[in-house]
C-alpha cells in the first residue's frame, strides 16, 4: 500500500489542505492519504483549539473522501513532533506500505528540521507544494543541502499556489468575518457550534 503522510496542527483544516492531499494522491497514486495532526509544532505556535476539536474538524472535513483517513500516532503521549520520530512509529503501525510525505514549501523553507536525512531515508517520495511568497532560489537552497542519493525522492508537485492558510482563517475569525466556503461546510458547522477561534456568533 501506498500511503500519504500529511502532518500539521491542522487549526483549523481548510479546503487548500483538502486540495493539496487529492492532488497529492492523484499526481503520485496514492492509495490513501493520512492526515496526521500534531500537538508538537516546534517552529510555531501552539495550536489554538485543542486536539479533540482539530481531529472533529479533521474527521468530519474528510468523511467524504474514502482515499483520506485521520491518525492519531503524533498526539500520543510520547510523540516528540519530530517526523524523524513519527516515521518509524507509522511504519511499524502500516506493515508494508511505502510513504510519500506531503508538505507545503513554506513548512520546508519557513523550519529548521531535525535529521531531515533520516527522514528523507524512511520515504519512499516527499512531494512538495507551492505556496504564496516562497521563492523559488529558497526552496532550491533547501534542496541542494540534502545527499545527492537522497535528492531523487523530492518532488514538486505541479499544482496551482492556494493563497488560503490556517492563519488566515483564525485572523479572519477574530474579527467576525466569515470564513464559510474556505473551509469544509462541515469545518464551518463545527467552529460556530463549538465557539472556536474567537467567532463571534
Amino acid at each position: 500500500m501506498k500511503l500519504g503522510i500529511f502532518g500539521g496542527t491542522f487549526d483549523p483544516v481548510h479546503n487548500a489542505h483538502l486540495f493539496l492531499a487529492e492532488s497529492a494522491c492523484t499526481i503520485e497514486g496514492l492509495d490513501r492519504v493520512l492526515f496526521v495532526p500534531t500537538k508538537n509544532q516546534h517552529y510555531r505556535e501552539a495550536a489554538q483549539a485543542n486536539a479533540e476539536h482539530r481531529c472533529g474538524m479533521l474527521l468530519g472535513a474528510i468523511a467524504g473522501n474514502p482515499h483520506f483517513a485521520l491518525d492519531e500516532t503524533d498526539l500520543l503521549d510520547d510523540a516528540t513532533g519530530y517526523t524523524a520520530d513519527l516515521l518509524p512509529k507509522l511504519k511499524r503501525r502500516y506493515p508494508g506500505a511505502t510513504f510519500t510525505f506531503i508538505i507545503g514549501a513554506d513548512s520546508l523553507v519557513n523550519a529548521t528540521w531535525e535529521r531531515f536525512d533520516e527522514v528523507l531515508e524512511s520515504l519512499e517520495r516527499f512531494v512538495i507544494a507551492p505556496r504564496p511568497g516562497v521563492r523559488a532560489d529558497a526552496l532550491q537552497r533547501v534542496i541542494a543541502a540534502v545527499p545527492k542519493a537522497l535528492r531523487d525522492r523530492i518532488a514538486t508537485l505541479k499544482i496551482p499556489e492556494l493563497p488560503e492558510s490556517a492563519t488566515l482563517i483564525r485572523t479572519m475569525l477574530s474579527q467576525g468575518r466569515s470564513v464559510r466556503y474556505l473551509v469544509p461546510e462541515p469545518v464551518w458547522q463545527y467552529i460556530v457550534a463549538h465557539n472556536l477561534y474567537g467567532i463571534r456568533a
